[in-house]
């Protein structure tokens, strides 16, 4: 069989397992099964999985599973034992030592004290120097992308599936910056209608065959609030931007999508340490 046609087989083995994973992060999820998804043997199905995604299977239900504890910390009433139980882990025990590890405190103390909490107060002193806002000029963008339809806490299937396409079909460059386009507004549109796409820059080099689709991004100037910390406290920032620094900036919007950029990624940085460049369009 040509390479080319073994990394096509690859590519459909990689959809089916990233699919199980997040339809499944509630339940325990056994490497072995997986492998049987994926229809290989462990032995060689995990290291194919490293090769294409970056990390191991283990480390992706873990950071998947984090990233959904996270943001029902941040956006729900859920007891912390509901969420340890959603998040698939078999006891409480075990979950806040898991949590503690990583975000440097307990489940329940990061939902009084995370870093969501520096939005709170929309006008507290010091916030414009821990995330500063700056003006930027940017040319226009041609992307390649992945649609995603739900909830945006769920965009990171549609960032696996890109990513795993364009590893197994050897598109991927190192120049390309990962971009998450959001269309609607969360409080307006129902969560399973949210639209948006999970985008890689340098698109303009590469064939959009599905699941791939072109995206651009107008040119001009933008308002760039850096975040630092997981992507579920961005939502506090957004109400801040613009209910906050947009009508005392004196500025108006654009009318043009605004984006994420992922300054850094979320295999390789701690949810603590992950930055998002936040561009808001301005006239």
């Amino acid at each position: 069989m040509k390479e080319d046609s073994i990394w096509a087989v690859y590519e459909q083995r990689l959809r089916r397992v990233s699919a199980y994973i997040h339809d499944h992060l509630d339940e325990e999820l056994d490497l072995d099964r997986l492998a049987d998804i994926a229809c290989l043997s462990p032995h060689h199905w995990h290291r194919v999985y490293r090769a294409v995604h970056g990390e191991t299977l283990a480390a992706t239900v873990k950071r998947l599973r984090l990233h959904r504890a996270v943001g029902d910390l941040v956006g729900t009433t859920l007891s912390v034992e509901e969420i340890a139980r959603r998040t698939g882990y078999p006891n409480l025990q075990s979950f806040t030592r898991i949590f503690k590890s990583v975000f440097g405190m307990p489940p329940a103390r990061y939902r009084r004290q995370g870093s969501h909490t520096v939005f709170q107060s929309a006008n507290s002193k010091g916030f414009g120097e821990m995330y500063p806002v700056t003006t930027k000029t940017v040319s226009p963008r041609e992307l390649v992308g992945v649609s995603h339809t739900g909830s945006y806490m769920g965009i990171g299937r549609a960032f696996e599936t890109l990513g795993g396409t364009l590893q197994a079909r050897q598109l991927y460059r190192q120049d390309m910056k990962m971009v998450g386009i959001y269309l609607d507004d969360p409080e307006l549109v129902a969560e399973d209608k949210l639209r948006a796409f999970a985008c890689v820059t340098e698109g303009e080099h590469v064939p959009a065959d599905e699941p791939l689709v072109r995206k651009h991004l107008d040119g001009g100037e933008y308002a760039v609030l850096r975040h630092k910390g997981p992507y579920a406290d961005m939502h506090k920032a957004y109400h801040w931007l613009y209910g906050t620094w947009l009508p005392q900036s004196g500025r108006e919007v654009r009318d043009t999508v605004m984006f994420e950029e992922y300054v850094n990624n979320p295999r390789d940085a701690a949810p603590t340490e992950l930055l998002t460049d936040i561009y808001l369009p301005l006239k």
